[in-house]
């Protein structure tokens, strides 16, 4: 990030009333400067100031530590007259956009935290209610000769009817009609299925977009899509 800092002066003041620690008979200059720092979100004025003294001669500055008592009392004299800085903290335009882009982000993540979910469709709805007796749904059934293996796999789109439920196991049927490649599932059969239902299964996975049903040795999977409308 962008980062500047700079001496400003603020005051010079001769000082022809003070020995000079360094080199006798030579004049100074007292220097009273205050810092301004600027990166590209804000400007900062300080609001303390400090002191240089400078040998007018040598051209060199005169390091604190051979400050004498009257010189530290001259400057700090100086400095309470100097001006006070045109302000010590004022944001950028860049730093106003950040901000005003942080507000937003931070307002955006409250309100998504907190408003209400969006209502559900019918359809999730309804595949989302545990399966009963006489239910009627559209999906793709697998039977497999060897679990795992899907070699010689049986696969067969088209509409099921629960027949039965005992406990956590479904007895479901398929219909008369079934296609091996998909088809719209308006225009297959969904009122016509078989008196015998394919081996029992239980229910591995329910959400609104999908149930999947499968039998205990892993060789029969059901999966749905879709449930009729009662």
């Amino acid at each position: 990030m962008f980062f500047h800092i700079q001496k400003i002066e603020q005051s010079t003041h001769h000082t022809d009333n003070l020995q000079n620690p360094k080199t006798p008979g030579n004049p100074m200059v007292l220097g009273v400067y205050r810092n301004k720092a600027r990166t590209i979100f804000y400007t900062i004025y300080t609001k303390k100031t400090f002191g240089e003294y400078w040998d007018s001669v040598e051209n060199k500055r005169i390091s604190k530590r051979f400050w004498t008592p009257e010189m530290k009392e001259y400057y700090q004299q100086k400095a309470l007259d100097t001006p006070k800085p045109p302000f010590v903290f004022k944001m950028t335009v860049v730093g106003w956009l950040f901000i005003l882009l942080f507000i937003g982000v931070f307002g955006y993540l409250i309100y998504d935290s907190v408003k209400p979910p969006l209502a559900k469709s019918e359809k999730h709805v309804a595949m989302e209610q545990a399966p009963v007796m006489g239910d009627v749904y559209f999906g793709r059934y697998e039977i497999y000769k060897e679990k795992g293996n899907p070699l010689g796999m049986e696969g067969r789109f088209g509409w099921f009817k629960v027949l039965k439920v005992e406990g956590d196991v479904y007895h479901i049927a398929k219909s008369t009609e079934m296609n091996s490649a998909h088809r719209p599932k308006e225009e297959m059969n969904s009122t016509s299925f078989e008196s015998k239902s394919l081996p029992p299964v239980k229910l591995t996975e329910q959400t609104g977009y999908n149930v999947r049903f499968k039998s205990d040795d892993g060789l029969t999977e059901i999966y749905i899509t879709d449930k009729q409308e009662s």
